[in-house]
């Protein structure tokens, strides 16, 4: 996996108590599309991005600490909700660090933005933008450009 500049490419060896028992909870999944579709749905549930505060809380895009991030809910940077994802994928068992690769794009052709592609069987990957699922970007997808960002 590519050097992550924000410090969040790190595997903790302990989890945070909530977090280790969601893990068990999502590990009851049939398959790795499951598994990563439930951790999908799960974080853009508790998470979400907002473009206002993204640069408003420009600082908290540094934050690493895995129980504060856990804790929270509402705005989080996309670097930071990929961090978490990371995480449950890993531990479940489903994936391997090499299944997850960062990627990277613009929205706005002006912000850099990072998702998540993720592979589920051999030659199948699916896009992972938790972050952008509020403004209109699907399972699946990922933002750039302007793509489901004027009305939001």
């Amino acid at each position: 996996m590519p050097l992550d500049f924000f410090g969040k490419n790190f595997l903790p060896d302990e989890l945070p108590l909530a977090m280790e028992e969601t893990v068990k909870e999502l590990k009851k999944s049939q398959d790795k599309e499951e598994y990563l579709k439930k951790v999908y749905d799960l974080l853009s549930e508790k998470y979400h991005g907002e473009r206002i505060k993204t640069y408003l809380k420009l600082f908290e895009i540094f934050k690493n600490d895995l129980e504060f991030l856990w804790n929270r809910s509402g705005f989080l940077h996309c670097t930071n909700i990929n961090y978490l994802a990371k995480i449950l994928l890993i531990k479940s068992g489903f994936f391997l660090e090499e299944d997850i690769e960062l990627k990277w794009t613009l929205v706005w052709f002006i912000s850099p933005h990072q998702y998540l592609r993720v592979k589920v069987s051999e030659n199948d990957f699916v896009n992972v933008d938790i972050w952008a699922k509020n403004c209109g970007i699907k399972f699946g997808d990922y933002a750039r450009g302007f793509n489901n960002f004027l009305s939001k």
